[in-house]
């Protein structure tokens, strides 16, 4: 289904020959009262690619690059080649940091400004995870338009925000606009999965990523039931903390010709049977509350309003599990909102066996678990789940990175638990949520937790404020296809939510 078609913005450069009177104080889409003396004391224009001023231009050539990283990082020496070669023509200075890994590679432009204020950074990733490709209505590295949706690897996440950013920016450029502070934009790799992501990079090169705040990847732009209408626009504070458990059942090794009760897959199936019919307690944190509040605002339906009043006013743990339960069953978006609510539990990479006539002796399982900052701590969500497979004789144990043991881990997840969101009163906040007001005007806004994860960690260290946001209103269908099969956005959505960071960056102009 499309969105109706957004309002586009218009090159202050293409208002100067002839159109200025006509304009006057209408403004420019409402993004700003036009003012010629502003674009006549602006910067030399440069005469910017039409096509990279086209977010969905951009984004199909961004998708056609293969990036998949299989766990190891990817290719993305090419895609920060033409990147690269975007913002040159645009008179943007970039940088190039090559990773140990042949052919990955950070790109890093930089906009400069006119004070020394501390920059703004656009973080976002070149990498994207693999493709069952069979599985696909369309070539997943084209950047096929169909049906108002445009589809491909990374069409939300993230190259479809990459492209609305960049897009955003190059306006203010192409109109000779100057920024009063500079803005970074990192292009990273390995943000999927491997050893030279942004925290190497920040080990390497913090001189070249040192800023005030930061805006990535995270809060969703959530339509209402009708699938197109702007319900609620999220800028996500803080995410979820990443963890993954390992289970392990073993059993008696055999001829396949005598199957046993004592296998190690059918002692493991059933452990994970029980594991996933079982859901972590609700975990409410002024966080998640601030933003089930303003979902009761934003939703049409009134009965969804209320089951969500009633569990943000229960006085008792079996008044909010069912509360909870309710809210999830009447959300067109069920699987978000549970993982809002509590740690989670998903079984990822499953081995057992080596030979189809023999019983294996193991069968292992992981598990990746992300829990609530200042909700049920890791440590915690591990003596529940060993409890409760304890009498299954499956080992439960918590998957560390190499060199650390499980009491260290702990206690470095528990730092992740206790690290507060970030502040929103700072002048990047400001402008995502004027920038909402303006472009979704019937929508709600509101701060929120991001279910997933981010590449924030380095920024977040050294107490720089963090935001995220994938900014196009998507419906439950598109969510779902996120690191699945057939992702895709609306092509409207794009183009509005371009107009929408557009109007983020106009905070920080001349």
């Amino acid at each position: 289904m499309r969105q109706s078609q957004p309002t586009q913005l218009f090159s202050r450069r293409s208002l100067l020959g002839g159109g200025l009177a006509a304009v006057g104080a209408v403004g420019l889409t409402g993004s700003r009262v036009f003012d010629p003396s502003r674009v006549l004391a602006s910067a030399p224009a440069v005469d910017v690619n039409p096509a990279d001023l086209d977010s969905l231009d951009l984004l199909k050539r961004m998708i056609s690059y293969d990036t998949q990283n299989f766990g190891n990082g990817g290719k993305t020496r090419p895609f920060a080649e033409m990147l690269q070669g975007v913002w040159n023509a645009a008179g943007v200075s970039t940088e190039l940091i090559p990773t140990p890994q042949p052919d990955n590679v950070h790109l890093i432009a930089r906009i400069k400004g006119t004070t020394s204020a501390a920059p703004v950074l656009v973080l976002g990733h070149s990498d994207v995870v693999p493709v069952e490709k069979d599985k696909w209505r369309t070539d997943p590295f084209v950047g096929t338009v169909e049906n108002g949706q445009i589809f491909g690897r990374g069409a939300l996440d993230m190259k479809g925000m990459d492209a609305a950013s960049v897009s955003g920016l190059l306006r203010h450029i192409d109109e000779g606009g100057t920024f009063e502070r500079d803005i970074i934009v990192l292009t990273d790799c390995d943000e999927e999965a491997g050893s030279y992501g942004s925290s190497w990079l920040a080990q390497q090169h913090w001189d070249k990523l040192d800023a005030g705040m930061v805006l990535t990847e995270g809060g969703w732009f959530l339509a209402q039931h009708d699938k197109t209408t702007p319900m609620l626009i999220t800028v996500t504070r803080q995410d979820k903390v990443y963890f993954n458990l390992d289970l392990t059942a073993n059993g008696t090794a055999t001829h396949s010709s005598k199957p046993n009760p004592d296998a190690a897959i059918v002692k493991l199936s059933r452990g994970i049977e029980e594991l996933a019919g079982w859901l972590a307690p609700v975990q409410l944190t002024p966080v998640t509350r601030e933003y089930f509040a303003a979902l009761a605002r934003a939703t049409a339906d009134p009965t969804f309003a209320r089951a969500i009043r009633l569990m943000l006013k229960a006085h008792s743990r079996p008044a909010l599990e069912r509360a909870a339960r309710v809210v999830v069953a009447r959300s067109d978006y069920p699987w978000l909102h549970s993982a809002l609510l509590r740690t989670t539990a998903a079984f990822v990479i499953e081995d057992a066996g080596y030979k189809e006539n023999v019983i294996p002796s193991t069968a292992h399982v992981r598990v990746n678990c992300r829990g609530i900052p200042g909700g049920q701590k890791p440590r915690a969500f591990l003596a529940q789940v060993r409890s409760m497979l304890a009498h299954r004789d499956i080992t439960v144990a918590l998957a560390t990175p190499e060199g650390s043991s499980e009491a260290e881990y702990l206690d470095q997840l528990d730092k992740s638990w206790a690290t507060p969101p970030a502040d929103i009163d700072t002048p990047l906040y400001h402008a995502i949520a004027k920038a909402a007001a303006k472009t979704y005007p019937g929508a709600v806004f509101a701060p929120a937790l991001f279910e997933a994860g981010t590449s924030l960690h380095p920024w977040r260290e050294h107490d720089i404020p963090g935001y995220g946001v994938y900014p196009y209103v998507i419906d439950n269908a598109q969510l779902v296809a996120m690191h699945g099969n057939n992702e895709a956005i609306y092509v409207d959505a794009l183009r509005k939510g371009t107009d929408f960071m557009y109007r983020v960056f106009d905070r920080f102009r001349v």
